[in-house]
């Protein structure tokens, strides 16, 4: 191996490097690990057995420390890719619009020839025969709305047709498309509000004379939220966020001001913040458009939270495959800290608060808050046990931590501006304040939405806002809060108990049409409201193809700390991918239960529990379309065996008696004869 220090370096890498490693505290130089990666990977291509060495070196690292980054994390490259490398989403939104279709288009265009699908999971990269051009699936990209997707380059591509794919790549920007879209490559103008929409968070997106600068900001009276919180008490902040019934955005629905009153007013140890912008949900794209065109309204968010906290360091956990995102966010940070919005003396009031970007770099996992940390400290995502690893005692550094959603710390502004509350009028009880939902799958109007929680139901949200289906569909089932949740059949019947005005409740009998839009009545109806990524199936679909898919996803982004998820989830994904290809067996639907029965509650973190449920609910919801793939008998358990290829190109398999000691049965106790 080269020695590192014969490597040369550029000048300005290497000051952007050490721009990186100044925003970590100096004894915690670890945490810009990742960050010095994808500076080596912009600057070089890809990470090379000499850059493992020389970052380590930097970092004052072993080797081991950087490369078990880069064997873990899927954006870094141990290979060079082609000169334009295409990453296309391969998750269920964009598989449903063409995801398969436009990969295919593109390795037949470039003579590319790619290994069939499950092979190559941990070297999805294949580079033409000229190196021009490189390939790749990845996770969902969180543009599910404009399925499908791709990136190209650094640069986002929606609403792809397949067919001018090749076009799209060899001329850019087509003339019809125009720019500006806060970084996006969006096909579609921005849609304005819907009659049943209620915009809080999203009320400056589609203006026609809005831009995510902040002279603009300040004209529509951004920062005042935050000049008017310096003036209150920490405590009455907090009790503002938790009279206003505030519940976390990213998944959980946790209550924002009872996580915030973990954090001891007399806390010694430093108080981090860490806004969570690792949206990876399939189905969930709601974080991206905030960031893209509305970041100053985020960095208020943050910075009335850090001042309620006393916290004087926030970190943007921001999803590596929101390169633009990422820089938008830096612009934003910088021209607050020109208005003295961040920074020393904060608007002469004696409070200092920073706030710094990291980069993920396409681990689901990192969006489990322990996971994050463990991202952040420049670790592998491993999530930690809790207890004793609660983030408000034992965080970033082993110091309390508070980690909320993007969403989630926008609304800590208009708390501050309408008053606790005023806002929990908003919504439902338990259930209050606005929620942007995302819907993609089969209808006519995919996208983000912002509702009152609980003052929609499932049959306005998909007929009335997103357009309803395709001519000469019917609805089939729907997943309500991302790919995690339990999937609701459309004919199913589900009874819930609602709360009356006068504080009594009634348990009613509704459809699927008739649930509200809220985290309790989803909750009620067996499934969750989640990161509120909706995804629409219509009877076009085949229930085993979409578990398939969605079980990919979940054996390709398990950490792999736990046996039970790390052999669960790629054995539940090998079952439902034989299946498809002709090859299921009677026992195979009940095999799928039993497997996800067996992982769930015996992980460290919540995906363990996560990653089954869609296994549990299609298998039990839809048990004729898993027996009709699940014809062949059970092949026999002892030699002869058979292999997943010959059980699919089998036509019958004939089925011998189990192997037998015939003088077993005489065995005692003690198991001898």
């Amino acid at each position: 191996m080269t020695d590192s220090t014969s490597i040369r370096i550029p000048a300005e890498l290497e000051r952007k490097m050490d721009e990186a490693i100044a925003r970590y505290p100096s004894d915690h130089r670890r945490s810009a690990a990742m960050p010095l990666l994808h500076l080596w990977q912009e600057h070089f291509g890809f990470i090379s057995d000499e850059a493992v060495m020389w970052i380590a070196e930097k970092l004052g690292l072993q080797p081991i420390n950087i490369l078990e980054l880069v064997t873990f994390y899927p954006m870094f490259r141990q290979q060079p890719p082609g000169k334009t490398h295409i990453r296309v989403c391969r998750t269920l939104s964009c598989a449903m619009a063409g995801g398969f279709e436009l990969m295919e288009k593109l390795c037949a265009t470039f003579g590319i020839q790619r290994p069939p699908d499950g092979e190559g999971m941990h070297n999805p990269i294949t580079v033409s025969a000229d190196g021009n051009y490189s390939v790749e699936f990845v996770e969902c990209l969180a543009s599910c709305g404009t399925a499908p997707v791709c990136m190209i380059g650094e640069e986002l591509h929606e609403n792809v047709d397949p067919n001018s794919a090749a076009s799209l790549i060899k001329e850019g920007r087509p003339p019809d498309r125009p720019p500006g879209n806060g970084g996006l490559e969006t096909a579609a103008p921005w849609p304005p509000p819907h009659p049943l929409e209620h915009r809080l968070i999203f009320k400056n997106i589609g203006r026609s004379d809005w831009t995510t600068d902040i002279d603009c900001y300040l004209r529509d009276g951004g920062y005042e939220q935050l000049k008017q919180a310096l003036t209150m008490s920490r405590s009455d902040i907090i009790n503002k966020v938790k009279n206003s019934g505030l519940r976390g955005r990213g998944g959980a629905g946790f209550s924002c001001g009872l996580k915030w009153s973990f954090i001891k007013p007399d806390e010694k140890r430093p108080v981090y913040l860490i806004c969570n912008a690792d949206e990876s949900e399939p189905g969930t794209f709601k974080d991206r458009y905030i960031i893209h065109r509305d970041p100053h309204q985020l960095l208020e968010g943050i910075l009335i939270s850090c001042y309620a906290l006393n916290a004087r360091t926030a970190y943007i956990y921001i999803r590596g495959e929101f390169p633009e995102g990422a820089k938008i966010l830096e612009r934003a940070i910088e021209e607050a800290r020109a208005r003295n919005f961040l920074g020393k003396n904060i608007l002469g009031s004696g409070f200092d608060a920073e706030i710094y970007i990291h980069r993920g770099a396409g681990a689901y996992i990192c969006g489990e808050e322990t996971g994050l940390i463990e991202s952040l400290e420049g670790k592998r995502g491993y999530p930690r046990i809790k207890p004793p690893y609660f983030p408000a005692v034992l965080g970033l550094y082993m110091c309390p931590t508070i980690v909320n959603n993007v969403e989630t710390l926008c609304h800590i502004k208009h708390i501050i501006a309408m008053g606790g509350t005023e806002y929990s009028r908003l919504g439902r009880p338990n259930n209050t304040g606005t929620r942007i939902v995302c819907v993609s799958g089969d209808v006519q109007r995919p996208g983000y939405l912002e509702i009152e929680v609980g003052a929609v139901t499932m049959g306005q949200l998909i007929y009335e806002m997103a357009g309803g289906l395709r001519p000469g569909r019917k609805l089939k089932a729907v997943i309500p809060g991302g790919s995690s949740a339990k999937v609701l059949r459309a004919d199913e019947r589900f009874k819930l108990k609602q709360r009356q005005a006068d504080g009594s409740t009634i348990e009613r009998e509704m459809s699927i049409d008739e649930i509200p839009m809220d985290f309790d009545s989803l909750t009620a109806a067996g499934s969750m409201a989640g990161s509120g990524g909706v995804i629409v199936l219509d009877d076009s679909r085949d229930v085993v193809w979409v578990l398939n898919n969605i079980n990919e996803f979940y054996a390709h982004e398990s950490c792999g700390q736990c046996t039970p998820c790390r052999e669960g989830s790629l054995w539940m994904k090998k079952i439902t991918d034989r299946m498809l290809r002709g090859g299921g067996v009677v026992e195979d639907p009940k095999t799928l239960k039993t497997i996800g029965d067996n992982i769930a509650g015996r992980t460290i973190c919540a995906f363990g529990e996560e990653c089954p449920w869609p296994t549990q609910s299609f298998v039990q919801k839809f048990p004729e379309e898993f027996a009709a793939r699940a014809r062949k008998p059970v092949p026999p358990p002892l030699p002869p065996e058979y292999t997943s290829e010959e059980l699919i190109e089998e036509e019958s398999i004939p089925t011998v008696p189990m192997a037998h000691d015939p003088g077993w049965e005489k065995a005692g106790a003690k198991g001898t004869i």
